[in-house]
């Protein structure tokens, strides 16, 4: 998902950015397919006048799932040929609908595949809408998919004094951001039930704080939250920002461990488990970071600077743009944001080892009640 704090950025920068710069979110969902396969094998999918509906929720522009929904598709269609598939993108009303679009019909990116806008009965849609809401109607939807979209939370608790997101913050306030995502779980969770046909299965990969303690960018090695709060406190000691601007940077996001996933789940009183939602499978993988494995390759430490950090920029932007104080220029806040990652870069093509942004995923499988 583009997030609140970079679809805005995303768009800016040009068609199918997020996609092309988010490697590893691909390789992640490429591996959530084999999940999505083996639900759709434990369905009960039959020929049918009504579309089978999928949706994918925090789609940001669509490219990194294509290929995961090529597969969804063929396999709905061994099972029933004629049977019409609808497949509805979510994500925020800033987000790039635009590139989605354009991605899906052929339009951008890979050009040697058929387009997934051309397969036959096949019906694509955009929905602006949070997945904080209900999408689509009651007991329409066959399959739900998300993947590295929620750890964004609905809102933002509170600000982080001394650092940029929950994992460095203080115990006080990382209490404070874990009440909030618990919250916004059972919100998100209790619309999919409302959405979820009998028998309807979600499959969600999201980040994770993991049984090792490991998340984004700390599974050994520089701690890529610690260099972003450290790059973003050299600019206030050094004058270049405010105090006020300093601490505005923080993160819209928590990384839910295991346990907190499985919570409403294993509580059979909760509203999650009144609603019919039962958890059928959890697990949790490491994706290595592909710009960190094309550096141990190839070794040169400016080519993995400049290929690493625009990555770690399409998703992070904003939380330091919208930081700034909005009586600056747009040149002199542009300035600012581009001292601030080509710091990095270069703080990183000098001393570039340990720096990696693996992937903690926790991945989870969900059904409600109804079918076999």
């Amino acid at each position: 998902m583009a997030g609140k704090a970079s679809a805005q950025v995303i768009a800016m920068r040009g068609a199918g950015y997020y996609s092309s710069n988010t490697v590893g979110a691909k390789a992640v969902i490429d591996k959530a397919g084999d999940l999505v396969v083996a639900a759709l094998g434990s369905m009960a999918i039959k020929p049918a006048k009504t579309a089978f509906s999928v949706c994918d929720y925090g789609a940001a522009d669509g490219g990194t799932s294509l290929d995961m929904m090529r597969r969804l598709v063929e396999k709905v269609r061994e099972r029933a040929p004629d049977r019409a598939i609808q497949i509805t993108y979510t994500d925020l009303p800033h987000n790039d609908f635009s590139a989605l679009f354009r991605l899906t019909q052929g339009l951008l990116g890979d050009q040697s595949k058929t387009p997934l806008a051309e397969t036959p009965n096949l019906y694509i849609a955009g929905s602006g809408t949070s997945f904080y809401k209900q999408i689509v109607p009651d007991g329409s939807l066959h399959l739900g998919f998300s993947a590295t979209a929620m750890h964004w939370l609905s809102k933002r608790p509170g600000l982080i004094a001394d650092h940029v997101q929950a994992v460095g913050a203080t115990v006080a306030e990382q209490a404070l951001f874990r009440r909030q995502a618990m919250a916004d779980w059972d919100t998100i969770l209790l619309a999919r039930a409302k959405e979820l046909a009998p028998g309807g299965k979600l499959v969600l990969a999201n980040f994770c704080a993991d049984e090792q303690g490991r998340y984004l960018g700390h599974t050994g090695g520089v701690n890529m939250f610690d260099a972003f709060a450290r790059h973003w406190r050299d600019l206030w000691t050094k004058g270049r920002i405010t105090e006020a601007e300093y601490r505005g940077a923080t993160f819209q996001q928590f990384y839910k461990t295991p346990d907190e996933f499985a919570a409403p789940f294993r509580d059979k009183g909760s509203a999650v488990s009144r609603a019919g939602l039962r958890l059928k499978h959890l697990s949790t993988a490491v994706t290595a970071c592909p710009y960190a494995a094309d550096f141990a390759r190839h070794g040169d430490a400016a080519a993995f600077a400049s290929a690493y950090v625009p990555t770690l920029r399409s998703w992070s932007e904003t939380v330091f743009a919208g930081a700034l104080d909005a009586k600056r220029s747009a040149h002199e806040r542009g300035s600012i944001i581009d001292a601030f990652y080509g710091a990095y870069e270069a703080d990183v093509a000098q001393n570039p080892a340990g720096h990696a942004m693996d992937y903690v995923h926790c991945f989870m499988v969900i059904d409600k009640k109804g079918g076999r």
